[in-house]
């Protein structure tokens, strides 16, 4: 029996579409704000059988769509994390996010090693910024009550990622409005403390972005893990790892790190 299915709410929290019971890792990716699960479930076969590729859903959307969205990081964390644990401490992981994804992968990362004792052998974060840098705090103070639909309908429509005749049909984008509200609004509760002198993680972290995506604080990374940082900014703009040439770099280059992480 695969593990989809095995453990209460994995079905609902976990989409695997290309499910690979005898792979030696597993990659858990993360989606972008108002994101769904299906461009990131297709890398599942993009990698080969030694990867097994875990995209988490989200409440509020696809099958979800009538749970409610999470009312903070740390709820939405406690839910992955407990849901997901028996599959984590089978196998070595590693974790991947994008965007809002990139925030939920570092908290989940965060809990796992205060609370467990486990930790993810490699963080692939992309198009974010450093969850403690001073530009992840500016987002913290943007008022979402003042900040009307248009506004956030231009955001959505300059980063791209959401196909345009979608934004047409006025229910998908009422939708797709309140889900980005939603998940900004879970994002401003991420606090992460930092303690004088403790560096929470060990394990490697890469950073990957679009060469035309607005420059995100990345060096505070340094802070956060006594392991190797690497950078990486591919052609494009914030919805970059879309692109297929840009896919086959990131799934070729997590699974070499995966790998050597292994070794």
């Amino acid at each position: 029996m695969s593990a989809i299915g095995r453990i209460p709410g994995m079905e609902k929290l976990v989409v695997c579409p290309y499910k690979k019971p005898n792979a030696l890792y597993r990659l858990i990716c993360f989606p972008w704000a108002g994101g769904g699960t299906s461009q990131l479930a297709q890398w599942g076969k993009l990698f080969s059988s030694s990867i097994e590729v875990f995209i988490v859903r989200l409440p509020g959307r696809e099958s979800r769509l009538k749970d409610p969205f999470a009312k903070d990081m740390s709820t939405m964390v406690n839910e992955i994390a407990s849901v997901l644990l028996k599959e984590l401490q089978e196998k070595p992981f590693a974790l991947f996010g994008h965007s809002f994804g990139s925030y939920i992968s570092f908290a989940v990362a965060l809990h796992l090693k205060e609370k467990y004792g486990l930790q993810p052998i490699h963080l692939f974060e992309s198009g974010g910024h450093a969850p403690n840098s001073e530009a992840f705090l500016a987002i913290k103070r943007i008022p979402l009550h003042d900040t009307v639909d248009e506004e956030i309908l231009t955001h959505i429509q300059i980063v791209g990622g959401t196909p345009s005749d979608l934004l047409q049909n006025e229910d998908v984008k009422k939708r797709l409005l309140h889900t980005f509200r939603e998940d900004i609004r879970v994002l401003q509760t991420l606090s992460f403390e930092k303690a004088e002198g403790n560096i929470p993680l060990s394990c490697d972290i890469t950073c990957f972005n679009g060469s035309e995506d607005k420059p995100h604080d990345l060096e505070a990374w340094h802070d956060l893990t006594t392991g190797d940082i690497s950078f990486y900014k591919l052609p494009g703009g914030h919805f970059y790892l879309l692109e297929p040439s840009n896919e086959i770099f990131l799934t070729k280059h997590i699974t070499q790190c995966i790998e050597n992480a292994g070794l």
